[in-house]
């Protein structure tokens, strides 16, 4: 008996078990000190949320993450004959994927700052996010429902729209994303890691907006740091070794409280 599966339930499935899978793997050097940008100690010290509840929040958005996914491929129609009749070239494909990233980039920028600056949004939902001050993979997700749906989700869904992307196409570029989100807030330095080869926004980056130092800088998530640049929120950073063991990430310019 033949068994198909649609690109559409691919596209909605395949980035929620690649942010477990993915998750675990950090987890499996989570217990390694030598690449922790904190010690365990911070970690379950400084933290201000329990993680059995920061997965049932991720779960949650997980949950909402799908929904919206269906409803989504469900408006634009099926990918089967998009994919019999049109061959996208690898040009076709880059230039969907570039346009997914700057539109996700862009709208989480914007969206991530205003909720740090509106003092009611911050307070009663971004503020859930920074409960999380020394970072882990699995709650790379874990937000207030409402900020899930608004930065994530549906920044995802105008990325999909915007770039004229295919379902098939979905698939990879949202586990692709998925992944990159996952490994900035892991909280780990590990070498030869090539998102820190090719994008200055990465675990050590995101790091820094994680702390109380630098809430209001470091804003840009999840692949480029071109927003925090021309907008002044960019701080930048050395990256040094803790006696202790590990890294330490350190601002190289005095923070101003506002």
């Amino acid at each position: 008996m033949e068994f198909n599966v649609s690109d559409e339930f691919l596209g909605t499935v395949a980035p929620l078990v690649v942010y477990w899978l993915y998750s675990g793997f950090y987890v499996l050097f989570g217990s390694q000190d030598k690449y922790r940008l904190h010690t365990k100690k911070e970690e379950d010290d400084k933290n201000l949320v329990s993680k059995r509840t920061v997965v049932k929040g991720v779960l949650l958005q997980q949950a909402i993450q799908a929904i919206v996914a269906i409803i989504l491929f469900t408006v634009t129609g099926s990918d089967e004959d998009a994919t019999l009749n049109k061959n996208h070239s690898l040009f076709d494909l880059a230039r969907q994927f570039f346009t997914a990233m700057v539109v996700i980039d862009t709208w989480q920028y914007f969206m991530h700052r205003y909720m740090h600056q509106n003092k009611f949004l911050y307070r009663h939902i971004h503020s859930l996010h920074h409960r999380l001050i020394v970072p882990y993979a699995f709650g790379a997700l874990y937000n207030h429902p409402l900020e899930g749906l608004l930065l994530d989700t549906i920044g995802g869904a105008l990325a999909f729209l915007i770039s004229g992307m295919s379902p098939r196409t979905s698939i990879f570029f949202f586990s692709f994303a998925t992944i990159k989100t996952v490994d900035d807030h892991c909280g780990l330095w590990l070498p030869g890691n090539l998102f820190h080869v090719f994008f200055w926004n990465n675990s050590a980056y995101h790091d820094v907006h994680h702390q109380l130092y630098g809430t209001k800088y470091n804003y840009s998530q999840p692949f480029f740091i071109v927003w925090d640049k021309i907008f002044g929120t960019y701080m930048p950073y050395s990256l040094e070794k803790r006696e202790s063991g590990g890294f330490e990430v350190r601002p190289v310019k005095d923070v101003k409280d506002d």
